[in-house]
């Protein structure tokens, strides 16, 4: 059977035109502006969730730092839901993308080196070049620290795509696997539908885990910067 792995990676579009965009303003649904006076039990979940991680990851933050806090919640909100979505049948998964990631990553990282550059200039070219350096190693250092800080976002983008597209990788070759052994042996599918089971529940964790180590980079980035 000759089928392209990768084939749910590509950009739908409909009757020629991309969909992405629609895509990615869908998980927007997910997070309703409350109406009510009263929350229901759905809207209040996702508001303590909201509360709690947003409690945990500005703990760290000063005053400044803490004014980011938006930015954050919504980005961890987006990419998770996204994520999660992505696992549906028939679905497409903006985060499989390079470009997308690196879309995100750069301008984040970008305004917390700029911020960095701004408001702590001493400390932020002092990462450059550390203290008791010997003269020979000078200009070394200064180009692998520069390399390092350009290397970020890119490290981000790249870490989120592979993640996410292994996982997606995996289901569907186990999925294959099984749909292929069932008509030689059933107590093999079985085996393999098993696993199948147990990997889309480890994807789902994977999704959430992915959308919080990217969102708490950035907080680290921005915490080093203000």
């Amino acid at each position: 059977m000759n089928e392209n792995l990768f084939a749910s990676f590509i950009a739908p579009t409909m009757m020629g035109l991309p969909i992405v965009t629609l895509i990615i303003m869908f998980p927007s649904l997910l997070f309703p502006t409350p109406k009510r006076l009263i929350n229901n039990r759905t809207i209040s979940i996702q508001q303590w969730l909201i509360q709690l991680t947003s409690k945990q990851m500005m703990a760290i933050h000063n005053q400044k730092g803490q004014t980011w806090s938006l930015m954050l919640m919504s980005l961890i909100m987006f990419i998770g839901s996204t994520n999660i979505l992505g696992l549906l049948p028939h679905s497409f998964t903006p985060t499989t993308q390079l470009s997308m990631n690196l879309g995100m990553a750069i301008p984040l990282w970008s305004a917390t080196v700029f911020t960095g550059f701004r408001h702590k200039t001493k400390t932020s070219l002092a990462h450059f070049l550390p203290q008791g350096t010997p003269a020979p190693l000078i200009p070394m250092l200064v180009i692998i620290e520069t390399i390092s800080l350009f290397i970020q976002p890119v490290a981000l983008a790249v870490r989120l795509t592979a993640n996410i597209t292994a996982g997606h990788l995996l289901i569907h070759l186990i999925g294959g696997a099984t749909l292929a052994l069932l008509n030689i042996s059933t107590m093999t599918a079985f085996i393999t539908f098993t696993i199948l089971i147990l990997l889309t529940i480890l994807e789902f964790a994977v999704a959430l885990i992915q959308a919080y180590v990217f969102t708490l980079l950035v907080s680290l980035y921005l915490h080093d910067n203000t």
